[in-house]
């Protein structure tokens, strides 16, 4: 799922390209993708675009009297192309029309999680969930967020109630940042473990976001993905950890796994996988030297 980074640089080129620009059309290809009913899409038709923001993972443009909140979800993706581009392709979901180009709404996924709401402004804050907007200067209001709840910390970064745009793939990068296991309580968290969770959150985000600005340029982002080779252990799962060289390793569960590193984040210990720590049961190793040796048998 496109994340903050992502989708910071999405609104920053939309932004460039369409406000000031007029809509002419939208080819609504998939009646899945909208909905709402009221306000009707064509309201937005023949209208300017005024801003362009960021919204949790949700990009929300402002086009005369109502409001298009785009939500790509994991498989959705943009696409910028020439004038009367067509929206024959497979995984192509609206196309949205301007005289000096077209905003192409794909989804490589059967299961079409991408969404389109057409509101009116003053219904907006009902797509808010609140997360804290994680800032350098505003330790307080991250340490807050962060305990608000006692759960584990790789559920609070990811929960949007909580912070703002952090997903699976980020909050990875994030604890291992920090040197943090992704199953430590947010309750037990130590003062200098906040403040250094805080730091990492900061810098990975940071990082990464002008690292996707670089990459794009004046051009569009056409190569959002959750996995990406210069992070440190998301989607790394049992190659060589870069700071220690022990194997990465996963906790897997529904559609998403979470990568760490046993050495750097969790004093060797390995952490339960569901799946497999079910099936073997006693067996399942609890350290990195306990796994090393049940591999060599």
């Amino acid at each position: 799922m496109p994340e903050l980074p992502d989708v910071t640089v999405y609104v920053e080129r939309l932004e460039a390209l369409l406000v000031g620009r007029t809509l002419r059309g939208v080819r609504l290809k998939s009646p899945f993708l909208l909905r709402t009913v009221a306000p009707p899409l064509s309201a937005a038709v023949g209208r300017e675009v005024t801003r362009v923001r960021r919204l949790g993972k949700r990009i929300v443009l402002d086009v005369g009297d109502v409001v298009l909140v785009l939500h790509l979800m994991i498989a959705g993706r943009l696409r910028w192309r020439p004038p009367g581009a067509a929206v024959t392709a497979r995984d192509a979901l609206a196309a949205f029309d301007f005289d000096h180009g077209v905003v192409l709404f794909t989804e490589a996924s059967p299961r079409k999680r991408a969404s389109l709401h057409v509101i009116e402004p003053a219904d907006l804050a009902d797509f808010d969930r609140g997360g804290h907007a994680i800032d350098a200067n505003d330790f307080e209001g991250f340490d807050a967020a962060l305990r608000r709840e006692n759960r584990t910390v790789k559920r609070a970064l990811t929960d949007p109630r909580l912070f703002s745009g952090v997903g699976n793939a980020y909050s990875d990068e994030i604890l291992f940042a920090a040197r943090l296991s992704p199953a430590r309580l947010t309750h037990a968290l130590t003062a200098d473990e906040a403040q250094a969770l805080h730091a990492a959150a900061v810098s990975i985000l940071t990082t990464f976001t002008d690292r996707l600005r670089a990459e794009v340029g004046e051009g569009f982002p056409e190569k959002v993905t959750a996995f990406r080779p210069d992070m440190a252990v998301h989607g790394r799962y049992g190659e060589p950890c870069r700071a220690c060289g022990q194997p990465v390793q996963r906790i897997r569960y529904a559609d998403n796994e979470t990568n760490y590193c046993a050495r750097c984040q969790n004093a060797d210990r390995l952490l339960a996988d569901r799946g497999l720590s079910r099936l073997l049961k006693k067996d399942w190793p609890r350290t990195l030297e306990e796994l090393e040796a049940l591999t060599r048998r």
